[in-house]
């Protein structure tokens, strides 16, 4: 068992920027602190990784990380700041430098339906395979991603032009990577970017039975509900709120 967990977070004071208008911070660093707690409590059932390390710059962040049994890396803010692809290759070092690290799965705060048999799945998958994906469910982007050795190809979330998901499977074909799977699973790949997220995120907590989660509970207070626009289109949603949103 030698693959590490990583969890890179972005500092609290500019969390989730996407949904700035949907909240206000306080309640953006509220929506961050549940989707974390919510992780940490799915991740203390995973025995599957060596260790599970979690990088950001917030102290709230890192002294809870530490409290459910994480290595907590404290991140160097800098100016201007780091592309997200810097911040993933420095984690990755550091995981191998510091850790000895032989391979690394990254995955995110707000990949909020993720289960335990998600992580022992990819896991599994990582032994055999150089590379391991999930997509993302809305977007041509990844919500998780495994390397095996850990430095075999860098990340391409930072491409100009290209979504992630594009981006790295075609430099993976360019270094002539052939060992690479594709974890096809809703519950790893939904994630929360925008406004329509948050409904569908409450509603899909509510049928997978997540209700007790500390995600479910923030957004229950805001009494939302989705619609179809039109009777023809299932594309197209209008969002109805009980309460409207900050």
């Amino acid at each position: 068992m030698d693959s590490y967990l990583l969890i890179p977070i972005a500092p609290l004071s500019r969390t989730k920027s996407r949904l700035k208008d949907c909240f206000s911070k306080e309640k953006l660093k509220d929506l961050t602190l549940a989707m974390f707690l919510d992780l940490t409590s799915t991740l203390t059932k995973v025995k599957c990784f060596k260790q599970k390390i979690v990088y950001c710059n917030t102290s709230e962040i890192l002294d809870l990380a530490e409290s459910k049994g994480f290595i907590a890396i404290k991140e160097e803010l800098t100016t201007p700041p780091k592309s997200f692809d810097e911040i993933i290759s420095d984690l990755n070092n550091i995981a191998i430098q510091e850790f000895n690290a032989k391979s690394t799965i990254f995955t995110f705060l707000d990949i909020i339906l993720i289960s335990v048999k998600n992580f022992y799945d990819i896991s599994s998958l990582l032994a055999k395979n150089q590379l391991v994906i999930c997509p993302a469910i809305h977007s041509a982007g990844i919500s998780i991603l495994g390397r095996r050795p850990a430095d075999v190809i860098p990340s391409f979330f930072s491409d100009p032009d290209k979504p992630s998901l594009v981006a790295q499977l075609s430099q993976a074909r360019e270094r002539k990577i052939t060992k690479i799977a594709i974890y096809d699973s809703f519950r790893a790949g939904f994630d929360i970017d925008i406004k329509q997220d948050l409904v569908l995120a409450y509603e899909y907590l509510n049928i997978f039975n997540l209700t007790h989660t500390n995600t479910f509970q923030f957004l229950d207070a805001f009494g939302l509900s989705i619609q179809k626009a039109n009777m023809t289109n299932n594309r197209e949603f209008k969002i109805s709120e009980k309460i409207e949103l900050e």
